[in-house]
């Protein structure tokens, strides 16, 4: 009988090798078609635009979804770069953003070590406060942070948005620094502690270097994050020196009518960073994910 048993189930086995094998077959061919699809749609949205960007304001209402220009109207960027104050906004935009991210490396980066290599009594409560931040919406600070920076007076000033920006990407940041630090053996403190060097050194010297996947990861996301804001900077910013690039845009829209293909061009302007960081730095991004343990 269990003879018999063996015999089937063998048969059973060989029938089904075939059909595996054909099913088998289709399986890159289906992976590549579902994996081009999703090119294709990351994709559009800036291919729409620049398409957009590169068209007359009057022809980009009509019955085509997407209409090629006869003649690319390069005078849009033109416009945009001199009418826009492209420039000026742009450096407003760099040295915010910038002091922003390295605030945030800075300040998540010990953060995250004090709550995951230290030992003290309130380690946990601290990293729960700093990790609950991430809960609190910009909207419900507005208001708040608008009086305190008056009375203090950095409003309408650099100040005014590098602290909220860092503050805003601190919980976030710290996640991904403490995922990081705690899979770090500490091995390579402990030997340096037995060769005397101080906990500064081992930061700098130590922890610092083998962190440059989650640095990366934590400058890209906090410099995205800020890049596009436009609520905090219409909030706590009014002299017209100091506007970042975003208000740019709405120096091309009028009481009824805007100039949209030149408003296109500046979102276009304003895209290009974002576009420049992760075409070159996605590697340390997806290596500095994925040993985090955080999945995007």
């Amino acid at each position: 009988m269990k003879k018999n048993t063996n015999m089937v189930l063998k048969k059973v086995d060989r029938e089904k090798a075939p059909l595996l094998t054909r099913l088998s077959r289709y399986k890159k061919p289906l992976l590549y078609t579902v994996m081009i699809l999703i090119a294709i749609g990351q994709l559009f949205p800036l291919v729409w635009l620049i398409n957009y960007s590169l068209l007359r304001s009057g022809e980009l209402f009509g019955a085509q979804f997407i209409k090629w220009p006869d003649i690319p109207m390069w005078s849009n960027y033109v416009r945009a770069w001199i009418q826009g104050n492209i420039p000026r906004y742009f450096l407003n935009s760099i040295i915010v953003v910038c002091s922003s991210v390295l605030l945030t490396v800075i300040c998540s980066f010990l953060l995250a070590y004090a709550c995951t290599r230290m030992e003290w009594k309130l380690r946990s409560t601290v990293y729960g406060l700093v990790l609950l931040g991430m809960t609190i919406p910009i909207h419900a600070t507005l208001l708040p942070n608008f009086m305190l920076f008056n009375r203090v007076g950095i409003l309408d000033t650099y100040w005014g948005l590098i602290i909220p920006y860092t503050a805003f990407s601190l919980p976030f940041s710290t996640l991904i620094f403490s995922g990081f630090l705690s899979s770090f053996p500490r091995t390579f403190e402990e030997s340096a502690m037995i060769d005397g060097c101080s906990m500064w050194g081992i930061l700098a010297r130590i922890i610092a270097p083998n962190t440059k996947p989650a640095v990366i990861t934590v400058a890209i996301m906090a410099f995205v994050n800020n890049w596009n804001d436009f609520i905090m900077a219409n909030t706590y910013i009014s002299t017209q020196s100091l506007l970042t690039l975003p208000f740019s845009v709405i120096k091309f829209m009028g009481e009824y009518s805007g100039d949209y293909a030149a408003q296109f061009a500046c979102m276009v302007f304003a895209a290009f960073p974002t576009l420049f960081l992760y075409a070159f730095l996605n590697k340390y991004i997806t290596e500095g994910v994925t040993m985090t343990g955080i999945k995007g």
